[in-house]
């Protein structure tokens, strides 16, 4: 909140000419509103009502198991299709996991998939929302015992369920896909299936946001009751850059990125950190009495999750977790003992509090999916010794035409953006020094679409 005045402040102090507005946009606020509590409730409960969703659990019954449960879940996505007009795909992509120290026979999994397809023919980005609907028990191997999986990861899974009722009906430039996934938790096998797949066929994913434990306010240990903070867990430097290549030019190139993004003080702006920071400034502004808190760290100590699959294929992916946990409540057999409740039943989810992070998603992703692309080939000269800094970048080549240009601005020790100056050209020079500030671009339209932040690169010839 307090970083959101200081970006409105920084673009009033502005001159007339050069100034535009940091403002919400009033469908995408209609649409956040539309996030029913009810609903996420509702799709929780109805989960659960499968006793488990074990991975390798009952495929046969209508009723039981982790067949059941994708099979409705299939089903919900293909009712909130209907409100498309037909832009609205939803289908399984299934594949046959092999053997592995967590899967103890081939066995066929299904992604659950629904894909909402940008109106813009040129326009090939992808932004994707993912919860994971399998479940466990102490034992990753036992497959009968009731494994209810309310907050891990029901919860994530009606994050991605809800946002695809409430966008069905809505249209934007790119595409959003829609995502429910299974075998997280006996390896994130669901995920490197679809990661691969996107990186196979060329998907031009942008942004890939991870919900998993996204319905505990009460935690363990500590006993703080937490309505109003969300983690974003984004990585410093990319995974595919710290991956050891047996190609020589990839390796050389892997050096020399890893070599610019840290020797120049940026290993705190990579990809999955500028969409970090977005998710912050947008999902504050169009969601009250929530602070998003930025963990420079990929994920938790000894824990992983589905955005990972997407960092090793070299996609920009985030993972949202609740503030405090409840380790009471995750990968718990039911029962009490002592006096103390273990298990994840739904009484103890804060359905409230999901859709809070419901609406974030939703206001980043819609307006992700809305804004013009980012600029490209951003650089800072670095031709001579100045003071000064010049910027310079070229126009996005999708999406909807920009208007102009966000530069941002912050102090090096600085966490957020803390200024943003609006320009309309491709070139900025600023007082303020390239040593002692760090600087992006992002692109902006009429309706005050952002695009992701771009860091620049070093020029010297330039």
């Amino acid at each position: 909140m307090k970083y959101l005045k200081l970006l409105i402040l920084s673009l009033l102090t502005l001159p007339a000419v050069a100034q535009t507005t940091v403002k919400q946009d009033p469908a995408i606020k209609q649409l956040v509103d539309e996030v029913s509590a009810q609903n996420v409730e509702s799709i929780v409960r109805k989960l659960v009502s499968f006793k488990t969703r074990h991975t390798m659990s009952d495929t046969t019954s209508k009723t039981e198991g982790i067949g059941a449960a994708r099979n409705w879940i299939k089903s919900e996505m293909e009712k909130y299709a209907a409100a498309s007009n037909g832009r609205m795909k939803v289908e399984f992509d299934a594949f046959v996991q092999p053997v592995s120290a967590r899967i103890d026979k081939p066995t066929v999994l299904k992604d659950v998939v629904a894909t909402l397809k940008g109106t813009d023919p040129n326009d090939k980005r992808v932004y994707i929302v993912s919860g994971h609907y399998d479940s466990i028990v102490g034992n990753v191997m036992d497959s009968k015992a009731d494994a209810p999986g309310a907050v891990d990861d029901a919860s994530g899974t009606a994050v991605s369920m809800e946002l695809c009722r409430v966008m069905a009906k809505s249209s934007f430039p790119a595409t959003i896909i829609f995502v429910c996934v299974p075998g997280e938790e006996q390896g994130l096998d669901g995920s490197a299936h679809l990661a691969k797949r996107a990186r196979a066929e060329n998907w031009s994913v942008d942004a890939m946001l991870n919900n998993d434990i996204v319905g505990n306010t009460h935690g363990l240990d500590n006993d703080l009751k937490d309505n109003m903070h969300v983690r974003v867990f984004s990585e410093g430097v990319p995974s595919t850059d710290l991956i050891s290549r047996t190609d020589s030019v990839a390796a050389r190139r892997a050096a020399a990125a890893i070599s610019s993004l840290v020797g120049n003080g940026g290993e705190n702006d990579s990809p999955s950190r500028q969409l970090a920071r977005y998710i912050k400034e947008i999902g504050e502004r169009y969601v009250d009495q929530l602070d998003v808190k930025l963990i420079y760290r990929r994920d938790r100590f000894l824990r992983g999750g589905d955005h990972t699959s997407f960092q090793l294929q070299g996609f920009t992916a985030v993972r949202f977790t609740e503030m405090n946990e409840n380790f009471n409540r995750q990968h718990q057999y039911v029962r009490n003992e002592k006096g103390v409740d273990y298990g994840d039943v739904p009484e103890f989810a804060d359905y409230t509090y999901i859709q809070k992070v419901a609406r974030m998603n939703l206001s980043v992703l819609a307006n992700l999916a809305s804004a013009p692309a980012s600029p490209q080939n951003v650089v800072v000269s670095t031709a001579g010794l100045t003071n000064k800094t010049t910027l310079r970048w070229e126009a996005p080549a999708a999406g909807p035409k920009p208007i102009g240009y966000y530069v941002l601005m912050r102090e090096t020790i600085s966490p957020y953006w803390e200024k943003k100056f609006f320009v309309t050209g491709n070139t900025y020079t600023s007082i303020y020094s390239k040593d002692n500030y760090f600087f992006a671009i992002q692109s902006v339209d009429a309706e005050g679409h952002e695009s992701l932040p771009i860091f620049p690169t070093p020029a010297r010839g330039r």
